[in-house]
């Protein structure tokens, strides 16, 4: 094996990104206090083609040092709004036909390991790294979806849940065999 240089990737320009169509998925951000988790998620957004990002309430928003520092220039490419209220964004999204699945530990919650999400559109809603996604964003779900795990913490980082969330919906979905 030999490791390919960036060159040998092939990856898209800042300007084939923005023509090029996009998956049905909206990220919802609810209240993400770490910037270096926002601009994770916006790194991990571009990689499948997510349509767009919502950052809502406190959320930091770009440009911002610590954003840039781990989005490393995704925010540039990928679509992104802010509103202030995360409750009024995902009602927003309902009405446009998409269906709401916060990641969150919650009574009722799905296994991610034991269903299946071939929801689309759909728009995934994270929640802040201490309290978790709001409980009136809950209320206005369809459906929230929880990663189980073997070990003593309660909860995975954010925006590493939200990179196992995206790789088993993209994989579920099938959406790498697309061109």
């Amino acid at each position: 094996m030999r490791k390919l240089r960036n060159a040998e990737l092939h990856r898209k320009t800042i300007e084939q990104f923005q023509d090029h169509p996009k998956l049905p998925i909206v990220v919802v951000l609810d209240n993400v206090r770490s910037m270096n988790n926002v601009g994770s998620i916006f790194r991990t957004a571009d990689a499948f083609l997510v349509e767009k990002l919502v950052l809502c309430g406190i959320t930091g928003t770009p440009p911002h040092r610590e954003i840039t520092k781990t989005a490393i220039g995704a925010e540039k490419s990928l679509n992104w709004e802010y509103e202030t209220s995360t409750l009024e964004a995902v009602q927003k999204l309902k009405s446009q036909g998409y269906t709401l699945i916060a990641l969150e530990q919650a009574d009722g919650a799905l296994d991610l390991m034991k269903n299946t999400l071939d929801f689309s559109p759909v728009a995934f809603i994270l929640g802040n790294e201490i309290d978790g996604v709001a409980q009136d964003v809950i209320d206005a779900c369809d459906y929230c979806v929880e990663i189980p795990q073997l070990g003593t913490k309660h909860s995975f980082n954010v925006a590493v849940s939200f990179g196992m969330l995206l790789w088993d919906y993209a994989k579920t979905n099938r959406l790498f065999d697309t061109p």
